[in-house]
């Protein structure tokens, strides 16, 4: 072990809509060569099929909700040993304050995290980057393939256009309808539903609120009124904006700074802790 390292601990990583489990790979690989165990399962459906695999056959994935997401790495962090760390990005930042709400997990790093019930934030640039999806309910049921230019508007508009072509070939896959539609309206349709989130827990999990400040999709003004619907809590959360960082955050150029201070968080509130 490294003096980096906190632990001989466990790392959940979740990934966000569009994406599968191949997103963290430069993540798994730098927290693997700190001594961490990782864990990067794919949702329901995704599974630990490739992205190419998954273009050719969506079906799997179809229909798959919030609900049944958050029930499957419950699952996987109840057998566990010992709480794990979860980090999430985008709807997978989400569900890390689903499953801390919970009680699961020892720390929560949410980067970009899409919205739980009760913070109501609906921007412009958010609704551009999903109403491909959206625009179309008759596609609740199914899943919808992103576009090179809506890739490009939601996770590539802080790099060239060849190296948008290039993270969109590598990792993206045809979102699922059915979560983005229960994102956009299951907080104001069933506030104490599958998004709800009880922001006033007084033993939850430390909790990181990461954003990156050319987030189209998740800008920081949504993650700040997230912050502010802790605050009134009694719970440890905090708070980091990364200047000139889009949505893609976790695989972009400057990945590792994000990542470090993930990781000091961690350290922080763990020796806050003792």
């Amino acid at each position: 072990m490294t003096s980096d390292n906190i632990s001989n601990g466990t790392i959940v990583l979740i990934h966000g809509l569009w994406m599968t489990p191949l997103s963290w790979e430069y993540w798994i690989d730098h927290l693997k060569s700190k001594g961490y165990t990782v864990l990067a399962p794919g949702w329901p459906g995704v599974d630990d099929r490739t992205p190419q695999q998954i273009r050719d056959d969506p079906k799997p994935m179809a229909n798959k909700s919030i609900d049944e997401i958050c029930n499957h790495y419950t699952d996987i962090i109840t057998r566990l040993p010992e709480p794990p760390i979860i980090i999430g990005h985008s709807f997978g930042g989400l569900f890390v304050q689903i499953l801390l709400s919970r009680g699961l997990g020892s720390v929560g790093i949410a980067i970009c995290p899409a919205n739980p019930a009760g913070v109501f934030a609906l921007p412009l640039s958010t609704v551009r980057a999903t109403l491909p999806v959206l625009s179309n309910p008759f596609d609740y049921e199914s899943t919808v393939k992103i576009s090179e230019s809506e890739f490009r508007y939601c996770f590539g508009n802080t790099v060239s256009e060849e190296e948008s072509k290039a993270l969109y070939d590598r990792y993206s896959i045809p979102s699922i309808a059915h979560v983005l539609w229960q994102g956009a309206i299951g907080g104001i349709v069933h506030p104490k539903g599958v998004l709800h989130v009880n922001f006033d827990k007084s033993d939850r999990a430390p909790l990181l609120l990461i954003s990156g400040s050319r987030d189209h999709v998740v800008p920081p003004q949504t993650v700040k009124k997230e912050l502010k619907a802790y605050q009134k809590g009694s719970g440890f959360v905090e708070y980091k904006e990364f200047e000139g960082r889009s949505h893609g955050i976790v695989n972009e150029k400057g990945w590792e700074e994000v990542l470090e201070y993930a990781l000091e968080f961690v350290k922080r509130s763990r020796s806050q802790a003792l």
